[in-house]
């Protein structure tokens, strides 16, 4: 039994120093991008609220997915057509999501593009006021 327990141990340390030294294919996932959408394919205003009430929950980063989906769930559905392309826009064009999450979370400067009534409505959700437990709502 000694022996079985320093046998994984030792595959464990080379494969830390591996992975340490580069050697291995690791690769970082902090700054992954997400796939790129095309918000202006034309949708009718139901699909592109589906779609976007999904995309709102299955965002790959949990701190997104909460705030996203619990956000989607409070306010998508009573959204304009025009609200709408302005949540699709900044949900699908920036190129990182924890890009998004430092401008909801205002640890970053929201870019002018997405500075608007939407993103105001998102930094609000996103402060909790109320003191709400956030678990992402239901996939119809």
């Amino acid at each position: 039994m000694m022996r079985l327990r320093a046998t994984f141990s030792s595959i464990k340390k080379i494969q830390t120093c591996r992975f340490m030294s580069g050697t291995t294919q690791g690769f970082d996932t902090t700054y992954m991008e997400i796939p790129v959408y095309n918000v202006d394919k034309p949708q009718t205003l139901e699909k592109r609220k589906a779609r976007l009430h999904y995309q709102s929950r299955k965002r790959g980063m949990l701190e997104n997915d909460l705030l996203l989906s619990t956000f989607a769930k409070k306010y998508l559905d009573g959204f304009s057509e025009q609200q709408t392309m302005m949540y699709d826009r900044l949900i699908n064009s920036p190129s990182n999501d924890w890009d998004i999450y430092y401008w909801i979370v205002q640890k970053k400067p929201t870019p002018e593009e997405f500075d608007n009534e939407i993103m105001n409505l998102l930094k609000k959700h996103a402060k909790n006021e109320d003191r709400v437990m956030l678990s992402q709502p239901d996939l119809h």
